[in-house]
C-alpha cells in the first residue's frame, strides 16, 4: 500500500515480525487479532495490564453481550470513532441485532435502548449518570449492571481516544463486511 499521499501514523498496528518478545503469549490470542489491540502493542506493559479488563468488559460483562454492543455502538458514535463503529456494527449484526436498531443509536432509540443511550449520552456530556437516569438505568438492568455500562463507556472512550489518535485502520475483514453490506 502507498502512503506518500497520506500522513503515516506513529504508531501503525504492529506485525507479526516486529511483535515485542514482553507479550508474545498474547499475539495469539485477542491481541494479534485486531489493529486496536496491534497499536497497543507499542506499549505492551499497558496491553499486557489491559488484558484482565477487556476479559471483564468484553466477555464477563453483567451487561449481557446485546446490550454490551448497544452501549459501545452509542459511545463510538458519540466519540466518531469509526474503527469501533465499524467493528461494533460487525459484532451487533453477529449477535442478530439488525441493522435498523443499529441504525437507531445514532439517533434517538425508544425504549431500553433508549434509556441506554441516555446513560451513554449522559456519561459524555455530564460526566456522570444523574440520579434520575442512575435509578431508571438501575431498576431495568441491575447496579451490577450499570457499573458495568460506566466501565464500558470508560474502556471504549480510551480505546477511541487511541485508534484516532494514531489513525488505526478498520481491519480487513470488517472493512469488507461493511463494504459489501452497508447500513441502510
Amino acid at each position: 500500500m502507498d502512503h506518500s499521499d497520506k500522513v503515516t501514523s506513529a504508531c501503525p498496528p504492529i506485525t507479526e515480525e516486529h511483535w515485542p518478545t514482553e507479550i508474545e503469549d498474547l499475539k495469539s490470542g485477542f491481541a494479534g487479532a485486531l489493529n486496536v489491540y496491534r497499536t497497543m502493542a507499542h506499549h505492551p506493559a499497558l496491553l499486557k495490564a489491559w488484558a484482565p479488563l477487556r476479559q471483564h468488559i468484553v466477555k464477563d460483562t453483567a451487561l449481557g453481550a446485546i446490550r454490551s454492543e448497544l452501549v459501545i455502538l452509542r459511545a463510538a458514535h458519540r466519540m466518531g470513532s469509526a474503527y469501533e463503529w465499524a467493528h461494533h456494527v460487525s459484532r451487533a449484526r453477529a449477535l442478530g441485532i439488525s441493522d435498523a436498531r443499529i441504525e437507531t443509536l445514532r439517533g434517538s432509540p425508544e425504549g431500553e435502548d433508549g434509556l441506554l443511550a441516555q446513560a451513554v449520552d449522559a456519561l459524555f456530556d455530564q460526566k456522570r449518570l444523574t440520579p434520575a437516569i442512575e435509578q431508571a438505568i438501575s431498576a431495568t438492568i441491575g447496579k451490577q449492571a450499570v457499573f458495568d455500562l460506566l466501565a464500558t463507556v470508560g474502556f471504549y472512550s480510551v480505546l477511541g481516544f487511541i485508534l484516532m489518535t494514531y489513525e488505526t485502520p478498520i481491519d480487513d475483514a470488517v472493512a469488507s463486511e461493511l463494504a459489501m453490506r452497508p447500513l441502510s
